[in-house]
């Protein structure tokens, strides 16, 4: 060192030392100390640094408790004066620390792994596999957060049972458990050199009274019959530091961790032993612990892991260690606001480098604030205050909105009860419950009363454990309030009682519901809306997470990156085919709902709905495609399939709505003489992949029954087989189904042969009588099959409503297309009627009238069946839409449309 680093470094070495009595003991009885320091200050210490210190390949039993606890006085002495001269910031502080403690594990593990293998030979498993033992950092070690003066939490495992292969044989059990505890030792072991770590083992399955170490088979068994809630918590931050098969080991732990469904049952779970610290606190007098405290660093790590335990199953971006790393990521969540989590790591900030100067004092594990005033004064003025008063009205700062935004996330709804409590509970005196429903609104205040006397005496509730009845109870009056708040107060309460019974053995569902009076006034407003969407949220609760997201009602759909999240999602995954199944689902009926939601607060019309539900579709055909080619055991060629998905129908003519049946017809073009079979056996795994019910409800019901000859054809048609299908054999009807006919998904060069084939077909030069007379056969057929024998008006069969429309269309398109190749387009019955007029082959005031008569029906059919209720409407309501139809089809057909 040069003399002015060697000035430098006695200045910033003067300067931590009034902060640290534990830097001055050690610089005073350790000579080498001082220049160590200096050799590294200008920058963190590295593995490799640390490691070159240690220098594992000399080390032995002998001396490894001393070089390990050289390291450790070295590492903190360096930590103390860069961190309080402002040179190292806090994450460049418990990172080293984290990595120290990686290091002393590690070289520990080794060297005494080494004597005992030279004592007992290698452990092996039963089929001669070497073993090694697995050792699971946890809690601030394992989420790399360890803080400077920390005990660190251990488990060990080992993957399979068996014996060593030495002359002096013991069990895989007990060589495993002779190296723990010489681990412990040499880490924990108090020499005259100091200790490197307390360790702290109480985390292992059944704690101080379960084995030192298990089996990869008794962990897991652990976890099924005996893992408690406060262990998943514990175990969001294990980390395998030491072993060769970790990945088996956290995979292992992940199921436990981190439940498939939104489990909102956490919040208690994690409530309740935020309240036993709190009552620990509390009966210690250690108001003044910063991290148990109220406002303090546990509750910041609570807030963050409570919603890892929610989500973080159904979320894999959740599944990480870092508690900032974690908050940031519930902001892109939409799960918290940016100032709740600017706030939140601001304060975490303060409190962790707090921490770090109330243990720079003595190198002690401590958390409370000092009592000497001299302490007092040094604490502050390492943390830059003036004096001590003034860090603790900055603390207080921080511990008041920590505190504000943990009694958000955990404060109970429930605690306080609620002012219709008494009508639940006196739901069997119906005379009683239907007068204060009367004053509440409801109109059938009697029919509301029986159904929820007969709820509350129904075998379900009666026979529902005490648990969920308690969560139950509290929901039921919340609802009662909320339906009567709504325009039709009796139907809202009915849908809302029929979910909240059908969702009542998912405790993590009603928890939700009652941890959030918001999204429970969400629901009660969907139903309200629509009785479709009540059904659809029954059969889904999973959705019910959506309420809560702000961002629903605001964003639009982005569906290339949709798309994108989805493939990498599947891919996280595979290759578990019933999970991969289960996303498509999950995440199909996410989409779904948030055009639900947009749709029932007016924000889409009829058209842009159904122009995303086809997207929608398209894309998860796509997705489908793509994931099902790739399971195929038996391809012929790499890359993508020649082969596409052709709609029809709803969706070739994008008016799918949102429990529409998809019409497909699947297609190749490929030369391979195994090609049709490799696709047919494609195309049966894709349709079963489409249709087949799965836990997480059903994707789509699909229609086949529109490809060359019918059920009777084959499941998969070549372009060349399509193609002469079409111009030779194909009935009439199946011409008209063309014109809404496209590509979905798939290879898009099949996608274009088959649109060349269907502007081949669509203009092809007719004879107009004869297709006149198949037409008008066609659309008999469909009023005999449908025929409406009351006296509403049929929205979508009656004459003169929807079909009477895209028969005129139909035939407008095989009659002229061959003059017109405009009409050849896929551009909808309202845009090919309005170029129909201006072609002037109808009159153009006549086809305007028809499309907007085509566009009403569509909007009136679309509100029917969002409340459940069939086609039908009253005639009169519509007659002026019916009469241009009406008019349309007489001057196309030459006959009566009777209205």
């Amino acid at each position: 060192m040069t003399d002015s680093d060697t000035k430098v470094l006695k200045q910033d070495i003067s300067a931590a030392l009034p902060h640290s009595r534990y830097l001055a003991r050690m610089l005073t009885c350790r000579p080498w100390l001082g220049e160590q320091i200096g050799q590294y200050i200008d920058a963190p210490l590295d593995m490799d640094a640390m490691r070159q210190f240690v220098d594992p390949p000399r080390l032995d039993r002998d001396c490894l408790r001393e070089r390990l606890r050289h390291l450790r006085c070295w590492v903190l002495g360096h930590l103390i004066v860069r961190d309080i001269g402002g040179k190292a910031d806090l994450w460049e502080v418990v990172e080293t620390m984290s990595a120290f403690a990686d290091l002393s594990v590690q070289v520990a593990h080794d060297v005494e792994r080494a004597a005992l293998v030279d004592r007992h030979g290698e452990p092996k498993s039963r089929d001669g596999q070497v073993q090694q033992l697995h050792i699971i950092g946890m809690g601030k070690l394992g989420g790399r957060e360890l803080n400077v003066s920390s005990d660190i939490d251990l488990i060990f495992a080992y993957p399979d049972d068996g014996d060593t292969d030495g002359e002096k044989q013991i069990s895989n059990f007990e060589f495993f458990e002779r190296l723990g505890k010489r681990i412990i030792q040499a880490l924990s072991e108090i020499t005259e050199h100091g200790q490197v770590f307390r360790v702290d083992m109480r985390l292992r399955p059944n704690g101080d009274s379960g084995p030192l170490v298990c089996s990869f088979d008794m962990l897991e068994n652990y976890f099924i019959s005996q893992g408690r809630e406060w262990e998943r918590y514990a175990w969001i931050k294990a980390r395998v530091m030491v072993g060769d098969r970790g990945d088996e080991l956290i995979k292992i732990a992940r199921p436990f961790i981190y439940r498939k469904y939104l489990d909102f049952g956490a919040i208690n779970a994690m409530r309740d032993l935020h309240a036993q610290i709190r009552r620990e606190v509390a009966r210690k007098d250690r108001a003044d612990n910063i991290k148990l405290g109220p406002g303090g660093i546990r509750e910041i790590e609570f807030i963050a892991q409570v919603f890892q335990l929610i989500r973080g199953g159904r979320d894999p971006m959740l599944q990480i260690k870092p508690t900032v790393q974690v908050l940031k990521r519930l902001v892109q969540q939409g799960v918290l606001e940016t100032s709740a989590v600017d706030s939140l790591t601001c304060a975490y900030a303060f409190l962790r480098r707090l921490e770090h100067r109330l243990q720079y004092l003595d190198d002690a594990q401590t958390h409370d604030l000092p009592t000497r005033p001299e302490d007092q004064s040094s604490v502050a003025r390492a943390m830059g205050f003036a004096d001590y008063p003034a860090l603790l009205t900055e603390l207080a700062k921080h511990r008041r909105e920590v505190s504000a935004h943990f009694d958000d996330v955990f404060a109970d709804p429930a605690e306080d009860g609620h002012e219709h409590d008494a009508l639940w509970e006196s739901a069997d005196d119906e005379d009683q419950l239907s007068e204060t429903l009367e004053r509440l609104g409801y109109h059938d205040p009697q029919t509301c009363a029986r159904r929820l006397g007969s709820l509350k005496r129904g075998s379900r509730y009666q026979s529902r454990p005490p648990q969920i009845k308690a969560r139950f109870d509290a929901l039921i009056p919340r609802v009662i309030e909320a339906s009567a708040g709504m325009d039709n107060p009796d139907d809202t309460l009915a849908r809302s009682l029929d979910f909240i019974d059908a969702i009542g053995g998912r405790g993590a569902y009603l928890a939700m519901l009652q941890q959030y009076p918001q999204a429970l006034d969400k629901v009660c407003e969907l139903v309200s809306a629509s009785k479709w969407a009540a059904q659809y949220l029954s059969r889904h609760p999973i959705l019910l997470d959506e309420l809560l997201d702000s961002r629903v009602l605001a964003t639009l759909p982005d569906w290339p990156q949709f798309a994108r999240d989805l493939i990498a999602e599947l891919d996280r995954v595979e290759p578990d085919t019933e999970r991969q199944m289960d996303i498509l689902r999950e995440q199909h009926h996410t989409q779904v709902f948030r055009l639900l939601t947009q749709d029932l607060v007016g924000k889409l019309s009829v058209e842009t709905l159904a122009d995303n539900l086809s997207a929608l579709a398209d894309l998860m055909l796509d997705v489908t495609l793509t994931v099902a080619w790739r399971k195929l055991n038996r391809r012929h060629r790499e890359g993508p399939p020649a082969f596409a998905v052709i709609a029809y129908g709803k969706l070739g003519g994008k008016e799918l709505g949102y429990a529409s049946d998809l019409d497909i017809v699947f297609l190749f073009d490929d030369p391979d003489p195994d090609a049709a079979e490799i696709y047919a056996r494609l195309a049966q795994r894709m349709n079963t992949w489409l249709s087949s019910q799965t836990a997480a409800g059903s994707l789509f019901e699909t229609d086949l029954r529109l490809r060359p000859n019918g059920d009777a054809g084959l499941i998969v048609t070549s372009v060349e087989a399509f193609r002469k299908y079409q111009m030779e054999h194909a009935w009439i009807w199946e011409h008209q189904a063309l014109t809404r006919a496209r590509f979905s998904a798939g290879d898009i060069q099949v996608g274009d042969a088959f649109e060349a084939i269907r502007i081949d077909v669509l203009r092809k030069q007719r004879d107009t009588a004869t297709l006149l007379d198949e037409v008008r056969k066609m659309r008999q057929k469909m009023m005999d099959a449908h025929g409406n024998k009351s006296e509403r008006f049929d929205l979508k069969h009656d004459r003169g409503g929807l079909v009477d429309a895209e028969f005129i269309v139909q035939y407008l398109v095989l009659a002229h297309a061959h003059e017109h190749g405009v009409l050849t387009g896929n551009l909808g019955n309202i845009a090919l009627l309005r170029i129909a007029g201006e072609l002037g082959l109808i009159p153009i005031e006549l086809a305007l009238k028809t499309g907007d008569a085509y566009r009403e029906f569509r909007r009136l059919q679309h509100r029917q069946r969002l409340n459940g209720l069939k086609s039908g409407v009253d005639p009169d309501s519509v007659r002026p839409l019916r009469e241009a139809v009406c008019a349309l089809w007489s001057h196309v057909f030459g006959d009566n449309c009777a209205t």
